[in-house]
C-alpha cells in the first residue's frame, strides 16, 4: 500500500473476530507474553543484586519517599524480559504468519534509549545527551515511515491523495506532497518520542505507579491492535510491509515484562526502573501509538494516545506549573498529581492504586472509541470529538490547577 493514497477501508471488528478469531489471536501471542513475563520475574532480583554490586542505587532524602537506599536497574530486568519475549515471537506461529514481526528498526531505537537511559542511571549524563539518545531512537522509529503515514492520514484532506505537485522552487525543481509528509511525519515522530520517554520519566515517582499504569496503557493498546487486524489470506505483498502483528506482539511481551517485574516494584519497592526503565516505556508505549496508524488511521492513533492519558496530563500540568512559577522545566518539584494524591490519600499505596483507576478509565475510553470507529458507521468523527472533548477538559483542568498549585510557589 502506497503511505501517500488516501487510507482505505478498515475492516469491522466482526470481520476481524471472524477471519482471524479471538482464540487464535490469544493463543499465538501468549507464549511471547510468559516468556516475557517470566524471564522478567527471575531475573530482577539478579539484576537487584548487580546494582547493589555496581553501587547503582538510589539514596533516600530530599522529594524522595522511600527511607532506605533502593537499587535502581530496574529496567535493565524488564529490557532483559522485553527482548525475550520478542526474540520468542520469532519462532511462533500466528494466524497471520504472512505478516512481518517486529521490525529491526524498531527494536534498535530500544536498544538505543535503553542503553541512554543506563548510561543516565551508573553515570548520570547529560542531558544534552539523554536528549540525543532519544533522537537516535526517533530517527530508527522513523525509518518504519509510520510518522509519514498518521501524517499522510492528518494532511491527505488537505493535499489531496497521491505524490502531489504543490509548488516550485526554481533550482530545486517541485515539492511534492510527499516531501511535507516526511518532514511533518519525522517532526511528528521526534516529538512524540521526547514527549512519550520524558511523560513516563516524570510520572516514575511512587513505587509500582509507572509500571502499572504502562501495564494498563498496554492493555488497552493490544485490544485496539487486535481490532485493526486485518483478515487473513489478504494481499501478501501489503501484509509483508504490515506492522499489525508487531504491535500486539510489542503490547504483549512489554504488558509481559511489567507484570513480573511489579511484584519487585510495587510498594515497598525493593528495586526501581530508573531512567533505564521509565525511557524504555515511554518509548514503546509510543512506538505502538504511532504503529497503529500505518495505514493512516489517524484517528486510531488519537484513540491510543487517550489510552496514555495519565503521564500526558502530568507532564502537561508540570510543564504549566513550573511556567507559571517561573521556574525552569528541569527543576524538579513535588508537585505531580502522584505526590498530590499521596498528601491527599495518606500513603503510597492508596495514591498508586486511585492512579491505576484513572488509567484504568482512560485506557477503556481509547479502547472505546477504537472499536466505535472500526465497529459503526460514526467511524473517524467520534474519535476526533471524543480526543477532543477529552483533551480540552485535560488542558482546563491542568491549567486550572497549575495556577492554583504556581501561586503558593512563585511566593516563596
Amino acid at each position: 500500500m502506497n503511505p501517500l493514497d488516501p487510507p482505505s477501508d478498515t475492516p469491522s471488528i466482526a470481520e476481524t473476530l471472524n477471519s482471524v478469531g479471538v482464540v487464535e489471536v490469544l493463543n499465538a501471542f501468549a507464549p511471547s507474553f510468559f516468556v516475557a513475563f517470566i524471564v522478567t520475574l527471575l531475573v530482577t532480583p539478579l539484576v537487584r543484586k548487580l546494582a547493589i554490586a555496581l553501587g547503582v542505587i538510589d539514596q533516600p532524602g530530599g522529594r524522595k519517599i522511600h527511607t532506605e537506599p533502593i537499587a535502581y536497574l530496574g529496567g535493565l530486568a524488564v529490557f532483559i524480559g522485553i527482548m525475550a519475549g520478542i526474540l520468542s515471537a520469532a519462532f511462533v506461529e500466528a494466524p497471520l504468519d504472512q505478516y512481518r514481526s517486529v521490525p529491526i528498526s524498531v527494536v534498535f531505537g530500544l536498544i538505543v534509549i535503553f542503553i541512554t537511559g543506563v548510561g543516565d542511571d551508573m553515570f548520570g549524563w547529560d542531558p544534552r545527551l539523554k536528549i540525543a539518545g532519544q533522537m537516535m531512537a526517533a530517527a530508527a522509529l522513523a525509518v518504519e515511515n509510520v510518522g509519514v503515514q498518521v501524517a499522510a492520514g492528518v494532511l491527505n484532506p488537505i493535499l489531496g491523495g497521491g505524490d502531489t505537485q504543490l509548488f516550485f522552487f526554481p533550482g530545486v525543481d517541485w515539492v511534492l506532497s510527499s516531501h511535507i509528509y516526511a518532514i511533518v511525519g519525522t517532526g511528528l515522530v521526534a516529538t512524540m518520542v521526547l514527549g512519550g520517554c520524558n511523560a513516563a520519566n516524570l510520572l516514575d515517582g511512587l513505587d509500582g505507579l509507572l509500571s502499572g499504569v504502562t501495564a494498563i496503557a498496554l492493555i488497552g493498546l493490544a485490544l485496539i491492535g487486535i481490532m485493526l487486524l486485518p483478515e487473513a489470506g489478504g494481499d501478501s505483498v501489503e501484509a509483508s510491509q504490515s506492522v499489525a502483528v508487531a504491535r500486539i506482539v510489542l503490547a504483549a511481551v512489554g504488558l509481559g515484562a511489567l507484570l513480573g517485574f511489579l511484584p519487585h516494584n510495587f510498594n515497598p519497592a525493593t528495586i526501581f526502573l530508573g531512567d533505564a526503565g521509565s525511557l524504555m516505556l515511554g518509548y514503546l508505549v509510543v512506538a505502538i501509538i504511532l504503529m497503529l496508524g500505518d495505514r493512516g488511521q489517524t484517528h486510531v492513533v488519537l484513540a491510543g494516545l487517550m489510552v496514555f492519558t495519565v503521564p500526558i496530563l502530568d507532564t502537561f500540568m508540570a510543564i504549566v506549573r513550573r511556567r507559571l512559577s517561573g521556574k525552569r522545566m528541569s527543576d524538579p518539584d513535588s508537585d505531580h498529581i502522584h505526590h498530590q494524591l499521596k498528601r491527599s490519600l495518606g500513603g503510597v499505596k492508596p495514591a498508586v492504586l486511585t492512579l491505576y483507576g484513572i488509567a484504568a478509565f482512560f485506557a477503556s475510553l481509547g479502547v472505546l472509541l477504537a472499536w466505535l470507529d472500526v465497529s459503526t458507521e460514526l467511524r473517524g468523527r467520534v474519535v476526533y470529538a471524543g480526543a477532543l472533548v477529552v483533551f480540552c477538559s485535560i488542558v482546563t483542568y491542568a491549567i486550572k490547577v497549575a495556577r492554583r498549585r504556581a501561586i503558593p510557589l512563585k511566593a516563596s
